[in-house]
This record gives C-alpha cells, structure tokens and sequence, in this order.
C-alpha cells in the first residue's frame, strides 16, 4: 500500500488544536472512562439494533467487518459505521502521529456520540527487512531489459533506474543470477552484477514499482532465507504501543512475528502496567511465522492471515491451502482469525469487484473465519463504501448457504481444555449450540465477564446470533471480533433469574424480540451461590420462552 499522510482537519469529529498536555489528559480520561464502561458502552450498538429489527435473528450477519482506516475514508467513517465495521484498523506504517491520533479520536467520538460499538486496532510496523523505494510520490513503471540499481545509499533525490533499499545488508548471501522479486511478483528482475553491498539487475518481467515495495530473493525457485538477527519489535514499534496505549486502543497487531516468543514478551510487558485487556493479535506473514505457526496461535489472542506479505514469501499456488490451514487450526483453538489482503483489491480503482474477488470473500466465510478486513481499499481506494457493502453482502448470502446446506454439522470437534472446570465450560458450549441447532431457537443469550464462554459458543458457529452481556467496557469491545457474537454492555446482578428479565425487557423495549421467541440460556457462573463454594463449577443450560 501506498504511504499516505494527513491532517486534523481530515476529520470532522475531531476538535483541532488541543495542546500535547491536553491531548494525555484527555487520553487518560477516556481510558478511565472506557474502563469503568460509561463512554459509548449503550446495551446494543446502533448497527446490530437496526439489523436484528430489519432481518430478525437469523438475518443477521455472523462474519465481521474490519476496515482499514485511510485519506479515502475518514469524512466516511460514520458511513462505514453504519455500513457494518465493526473494527477500524489503523496502520502504523503510513502517515504520521498526528494523523495516527486523528484517526483513532474520530472513531472514539463514532461510538462515544452516535452509539456505535467499534473497536480500535493498531498494526505495528515489525522489522521489515528489504523495503526499497524509488523516491517517487506515485508508481513507476520497470519496462522488459531495463538495468537497474538497487543500493542502500541514502538521498535527498530520486535518481533514474535506481531503488533505494532500507537495510545495509541487503545483498549479503545474494549471487549473480538469483532472481529479485518486487511485491509478490508486480515486476521481477535477475542479478546481474553485484558492486560491493550495491546490485545491478536487470528486469525480466516489467511491472509496476510501488513506494516502499518489499523485495524477496529467489534461487532455483526457492526463497533464499536469509536471519539478519533483528528483533520483531523495534525501538519505533514499542513508541507506537505506548502511542497506542495512550489512545485506548483495543488491540494490537503484532508484524513478522517469527515465534511465540514475540507475542509472550508483548504479553508481559502489558501484564506488568495492568493492560491485559489489550488484545494481541499475531500476523502472519512470513515462513518463519509459518513454521511456528500453532505455537504462536496459542501465544496470541488472535491472528490476522496477511496474505499480501506473505505472498512474497511462498509461491503464490499454496496461499489458498495456507488460509484454510490457519483459519482451521485457529478455531480448533478457539482464536479469532482474520482474513486480509487484497480481497476486493481491483475496487481501490472501480466501483465494482471482479467474480473472483466475490468468490475469494465468499470462501473465507464458508471457511467459517471471524472477520474479513479490507486494507487498500478502504484506506486509499476510491470506493470504500461500496467496497464495504461488497464485503457485507457476499458474507450474508455464504452464510445463508452454510445454514441451508447445514455445514456447522460437518465442524469436527476438538477438545481443546485440560482442566476439569475448563472441559465442563467446553462440554457445555458445545452442548449448547447442538441444541440451539436442533431446537431452532431464536437466539443464545450468555452472560459472560470476559467473554470466553462467548468465544466457546462462537467456536462451534451456531445458526443462531449469540447475544453477550457482559458488565466490562473491554471485555464488550474484544468480542467484536469473535463469529457470530453480538457484544452488549449491560450491568449484571447477582441473580440470574434478575439478569435474564432485565435483558429480556431490554430487548422487548428495543424491539428486538417478541412474545413466543425461543431463547437459550448458557450461565458460566451462579451468583446466588454462597462464596465458600466458589471453587466449585456452577453452569447451566436453559431454554426459555419469551412471555
């Protein structure tokens, strides 16, 4: 993706001027606020109110919406609200701090003022080894035996057939005639010549060159695998975390993970300031992240499928088995899983997608993955409005298809806790969605604190909605990426029975349910029961009818 840069008058829900003082008080009092669940925390956000009226329950969408916040996209962001983001990711890659801040204020104010419930998430920028730029604003083009020169050397000014690569070693382990490959594949070039740490080559397939394009070195047609020993995190990455922090953001997105031990330091460095709210989640993007991949699942609290970088890493024919590998194993395991890059790219430029591109969406949903996220397409792309109703639309007509055809029952099930009071919370999630699915109830109502019986239940991807009330700001805003899950904010009591009539009234008053509708209960807890039993494991399953 092209880099891009902003300012605070891009957005019209951001008041322009606060000082940097101001700016850290106002971060810190929205983290209190949201904490403690009195900022934008409404019982149902705007968007699912609206659906469940129009759709009923079993219209209402089960795959999430991330959208990747951009120049394209900022005056739209209610829009995009509307239209169903239910994530806005922002890329710390690209653009500066205060378009960075801007960005992420404008979303807070979408949900503390009109209702929404959209989380926050940062990607960091991870070491990205072999970046190369022409120094151009726009894309040039490489034409077929044009010689160019690929050097570390830094300069003021672009030069002609000359791309400037970011790291000083870059060529180390390069030989005459490897092939240099650009973005995946967009133009390739073979070496011809190697000038101390510099290389000349010649281009063999033209194309487009990019700003910031990543190289890969091929050799007989494998990737030349090369360690240069840097960390994942880089000394950028842990002021963009902290940045992040100090704005509230929901979760983080961790770049070139190499191994569980990425995610683990993250993890702890959170854990020690009492921020284990943050949600990390693993992208994977690289052979290294591959061959590590189900530890780093279970390190994570989710992980994003980067196909674009990680096309430059493997050939392009095992992307679509990869996906499917990582989208399986990371619901054996109970992680949310993204699936990004690239899905409507032809949409950065026209109004319309191509076949496949609706047929690759299609296939992530039928892959049961947890959200869908477009990058370039909103964030630079000329439509990203209707690039989002591309998304949502084709996600509602798969998921449709999956509950006629009954393919949950073809979901094989895989025990995933050790513990006992985690394999009964297991066994009655799984319970629970076979007799949602054979009753045909209306909707699963959980009461959760932190959302893990909500993300069990998720796991074996009911056909009904499963609605989450929960009494913690954090807890609500990290459920919106789990399948099927609407995140409500309600204050729970220490009466079930009490919790049920206060939801059930709520929703009566919104609308949304109606005498005769089915409902099934599932309850990880009973407050009713005194506190010397609270190493027992009180759970239940009930089925009621709405009066």
């Amino acid at each position: 993706m092209a880099a891009y840069v902003g300012t605070t008058s891009s957005f019209p829900y951001l008041v322009a001027g606060s000082s940097p003082a101001t700016r850290r008080h106002g971060a810190a009092q929205r983290i209190r606020a949201s904490a403690s669940g009195t900022t934008g925390d409404a019982a149902m956000d705007v968007v699912s109110e609206a659906e469940l009226r129009e759709k009923g329950f079993m219209g209402m969408r089960k795959t999430k919406l991330v959208c990747t916040v951009g120049p394209a996209c900022v005056e739209a962001l209610p829009a995009l609200a509307r239209g169903g983001m239910g994530v806005a990711r922002v890329n710390l890659c690209h653009g500066g701090r205060e378009w960075h801040r801007a960005a992420m204020r404008a979303v807070r104010r979408l949900n503390d003022e009109e209702g929404f419930c959209v989380s926050l998430m940062v990607d960091t920028e991870g070491s990205q080894l072999l970046v190369a730029d022409h120094g151009g604003a726009t894309s040039v083009k490489a034409e077929d035996d044009s010689e160019w020169l690929f050097t570390n050397k830094k300069t003021d000014e672009a030069h002609p057939f000359t791309m400037h690569v970011n790291f000083e070693k870059f060529s180390d382990g390069i030989l005459v005639g490897d092939e240099l490959v650009i973005d995946g594949g967009m133009a390739t070039f073979e070496v011809t010549e190697k000038i101390g740490n510099d290389l000349r080559c010649k281009c063999t397939d033209p194309g487009l060159l990019l700003p910031r394009a990543k190289l890969s070195f091929w050799r007989n047609g494998k990737l030349v695998e090369r360690n240069f020993g840097l960390p994942t995190l880089s000394a950028k990455d842990w002021a963009d975390i902290e940045f992040g922090i100090a704005e509230g953001v929901d979760c983080i997105a961790l770049s070139f993970v190499k191994d569980d031990n990425d995610i683990k330091q993250l993890k702890a460095y959170l854990s020690r300031r009492s921020l284990e709210h943050i949600k990390i989640f693993a992208k994977i993007e690289s052979l290294e992240s591959l061959k590590n991949l189900k530890d780093i699942i279970k390190a994570s609290d989710g992980v994003m499928v980067a196909r674009g970088d990680l096309g430059v890493q493997i050939p392009l024919e095992q992307i679509p088995a990869i996906q499917k590998s990582i989208v399986t194993l990371c619901r054996h395991l109970n992680k949310p899983v993204i699936v990004a890059s690239q899905l409507l790219e032809s949409m950065v430029e026209y109004p319309t997608p191509t076949r496949a591109e609706v047929a690759d969406v299609s296939e992530a949903v039928r892959q049961y993955a947890d959200a869908v996220m477009l990058s370039a397409e909103s964030a630079i792309g000329a439509y990203p409005q209707k690039a989002l109703s591309v998304l949502r639309v084709a996600s509602e007509r798969m998921e449709s298809w999956s509950r006629e055809e009954s393919m949950q029952k073809l979901l094989p099930q895989h025990q995933l806790a050790v513990a006992l009071p985690d394999r009964i919370s297991e066994q009655i999630c799984n319970c629970a969605v076979e007799m949602a699915n054979n009753l045909a109830v209306d909707a699963i109502f959980v009461y959760t604190k932190n959302g893990h019986m909500a993300s069990l239940l998720s796991r074996n991807r009911p056909n009904p909605p499963i609605f989450a009330f929960t009494d913690d700001a954090h807890s609500r805003k990290s459920m919106n990426l789990y399948w099927g899950v609407v995140p409500l904010y309600l204050p729970l009591s220490n009466s079930m029975e009490d919790n049920f009539k206060k939801t059930i009234s709520l929703m009566k008053s919104k609308g949304s349910v109606k005498p005769g509708d089915t409902i099934l209960l599932v309850s990880d807890y009973d407050l009713n029961r005194p506190c010397a039993a609270a190493t027992s494991v009180f759970q239940s399953i009930q089925v009621r009818l709405v009066d």
